[in-house]
């Protein structure tokens, strides 16, 4: 097995092979001066099963021509299989038409690792389930709810006064999954949105009145919404409410907005680079990190495991 890192999580990647004792292999992924994608693999690849670690966060259309072109370098050097590990799979959110004239891309995004030679692709928390069946080469999909359940248990103690809270009607099912595993009660943010990026928040399902609130969901963009369902659920009387996100997209003022907030906390898994950007957040912004999962995952696809029995 060896691991190829591009250049979207250094970090991550480095600490993925840290969790399996491995060290990255050597590569060069660089620009040519015009910002081209270069790449060159500096060890022997030929018959190996070989893991990309590149998220298609921001810049997203740098970091997925990154990652399409490390996968070609690994095809044309005969490497027996090359799995795509993508920790946030960037536009995740296009993955249906929303009107006249528009694109699916996300199924775009599917084929154009496809067809550059992946034969399975790994990721965390996808916007959606039926992303996996835009590919046509296997597809897993981990699970961030574990990881932040051990969270919340070591930090919030007793999971009885908690309320997990799904931020809108298609989040229920990650939603019920994290409270099932805290034993803990669900409720629901209905949202009508306005626009790409605009909300607003219409009813609360669920009596959140003296309860600590958890909101769970697997992205935060300009952090608008979430700010303003935290300060909804605050306005119906809740005690105290923090959120739970897994890909920590933060864009524009999202640090900033997250601060003038009501939320208590907001934590996110390093699936995303913060590029220290989170020192600008006071604390109130904490870093669970997935490496330790997305190693184990890789190990037992290189070991023909079951990857599912992760979450029983």
């Amino acid at each position: 097995m060896k691991l190829l890192a591009g250049n979207s999580n250094r970090p991550l990647a480095e600490a993925i092979a840290a969790s399996l004792d491995i060290p990255l292999t050597r590569a060069q992924v660089k620009r040519f001066a015009d910002d081209e994608a270069w790449v060159v693999i500096e060890e022997n690849v030929r018959g190996e099963d070989v893991f990309v670690i590149q998220s298609t966060s921001y810049p997203a259309n740098d970091n997925l021509m990154e990652l399409l072109v490390c996968i070609d370098a690994l095809k044309r050097a005969s490497a027996r299989r090359i799995t795509a590990v993508t920790p946030y799979f960037g536009y995740a959110r296009q993955d249906r038409k929303t009107g006249g004239r528009t694109p699916i891309s996300a199924k775009l995004v599917a084929n154009l690792i496809t067809r550059a030679g992946a034969d399975r692709l790994l990721t965390i928390d996808l916007h959606s389930g039926q992303i996996q069946g835009f590919f046509d080469i296997p597809t897993d999909n981990l699970q961030a709810a574990p990881l932040m359940a051990a969270d919340i248990q070591a930090h919030y103690g007793k999971t009885d006064e908690i309320l997990i809270v799904s931020p809108d009607a298609g989040g229920v099912v990650r939603a019920l999954a994290l409270a099932s595993r805290l034993n803990a009660g669900l409720a629901i943010v209905d949202k009508r949105r306005k626009g790409p990026g605009q909300s607003e928040v219409a009813n609360i399902i669920g009596d959140v009145a003296g309860r600590r609130l958890i909101i769970f969901d697997d992205i935060t963009d300009s952090a608008t919404t979430l700010c303003s369902a935290a300060q909804s659920l605050m306005d119906a009387g809740a005690a105290e409410v923090s959120a739970y996100i897994t890909h920590g997209v933060l864009s524009g003022a999202a640090i900033e907005r997250v601060n003038a907030s009501v939320l208590k906390e907001l934590v996110v898994t390093d699936s995303i680079e913060t590029n220290g950007r989170l020192g600008a957040s006071g604390g109130r912004i904490r870093v669970v990190s997935c490496a330790a999962l997305l190693g184990e995952a890789i190990r037992r696809i290189a070991n023909e495991e079951s990857v599912s029995k992760l979450f029983d």
